[in-house]
């Protein structure tokens, strides 16, 4: 097991009814502005319970946040919390509002040019503190430091982390999974799925407890992910499903192992080029990405075969080969497409994302460093 620090400050408040806790974790003398994304919360009952839970404070609200935030919208929060005063973000929604309001509250304390976080990794030195309700498990964003942000100008998406943006305390009700369309549903089981062999399918360091987390994590969204997309869906498996995608990128399962993340950077480019889902783009791009490091990962792509699908790995290439198709019929099974060109999309994809990934220095992906772009390209060519 490698060396490594953990610690995950943000207070999660899980079960049914949990919102009304936020009244509990926020200074009375808060100036709160509450940002969500398109409206949908006012429709299914989150936004009263969130206003209902707000009672006695001061606040505002900021709409329109979209799937993949972009720093053009941020940025006009950023300007409302300047102009307003307001020093409290609580983000009532999934990955990308949370994501924004990190942006968000780096940028309303940042004195130097707010693009510069994302584009130059400028040092952040302070940040308004978040909260969170979440509404669509998928991200993990609601208990980590990470972040995403796309800019619709220039056709980047890019991450920045860390420890400030934060959430302080994160609200997870299973309930309100049942409103959810089914696409959101099958985008947050494959989201939750990759974080999680993006930490485990690299090469081995005897982390046994972390593994075996891993392996939980797998097995139970393989069988829970297909039935959370039936109307009739239990609360225990809508609970199961929203502390796996939670559990797969609050820093746990990646402590002391090496982590991967090509799959994830890869897809980052194609959703800023064509616009993909961040879930869609990984359902492609994986299973390919298995095929070509296959011998770099041999020894996890055996141990995930026999633990996570229970095959037998006497015939060691028959048992990966086996794994991997397993692993795309489990896409296939939550109703998820895996090649570019169930969205129309065709070979003009590999040149233009190899591109892109040239022009932001990804050449050398993954725990190696030996995903290069000639194996990026054969990777997306192979997923047409």
């Amino acid at each position: 097991m490698l060396n490594f620090n953990f610690v995950n400050p943000t207070h999660i408040h899980f079960g049914a009814q949990q919102i009304l806790e936020i009244k509990h974790n926020i200074s009375a003398s808060a100036k709160v502005l509450v940002v969500y994304g398109g409206g949908s919360i006012k429709k299914n009952g989150i936004y009263n319970q969130v206003v209902e839970a707000l009672s006695g404070f001061e606040w505002g609200e900021f709409s329109g946040i979209e799937p993949n935030p972009s720093y053009q919208t941020c940025m006009r929060a950023v300007e409302l919390i300047k102009a307003e005063g307001y020093d409290f973000i609580l983000a009532v929604g999934g990955g990308s509002v949370i994501d924004g309001c990190k942006f968000i509250a780096a940028a309303s304390m940042f004195d130097a040019e707010p693009w510069d976080i994302l584009a130059k990794g400028a040092h952040i030195s302070k940040a308004l503190p978040i909260g969170v309700v979440l509404t669509l498990p998928a991200t993990g964003s609601e208990s980590n430091s990470f972040s995403v942000i796309s800019n619709i100008e220039t056709e980047d998406k890019l991450p920045f982390a860390s420890a400030l943006v934060q959430p302080q305390f994160a609200v997870l009700d299973p309930n309100v999974m049942q409103s959810l369309p089914k696409r959101q549903l099958t985008n947050g089981v494959v989201d939750a799925f990759v974080h999680t062999m993006e930490q485990y399918l690299t090469y081995p360091v005897d982390a046994k407890v972390q593994d075996r987390f891993a392996e939980g994590l797998l097995l139970t969204l393989i069988e829970e992910g297909p039935k959370v997309l039936n109307d009739e869906a239990s609360y225990q498996t809508r609970a199961n499903i929203m502390w796996s995608a939670t559990m797969a990128l609050n820093g746990l399962i990646g402590a002391g192992v090496p982590q991967d993340w090509a799959t994830h950077m890869i897809g980052h480019e194609i959703t800023a080029l064509y616009g993909l889902d961040h879930a869609q783009t990984l359902a492609i791009v994986l299973p390919r990405m298995m095929v070509q490091q296959r011998q770099e990962k041999r020894e996890k792509l055996l141990q995930y075969a026999e633990r996570v699908f229970g095959l037998d790995i006497t015939d060691p290439e028959g048992a990966i080969s086996e794994a991997i198709s397993l692993t795309e019929q489990f896409f296939h099974q939550v109703n998820m497409p895996t090649r570019f060109s169930d969205h129309g999309l065709g070979e003009e994809v590999a040149q233009q994302v190899c591109a892109q990934l040239e022009r932001h220095g990804m050449v050398a992906l993954g725990e190696h460093q030996a995903v290069t772009l000639e194996k990026s390209k054969r990777i997306l060519l192979a997923s047409m």
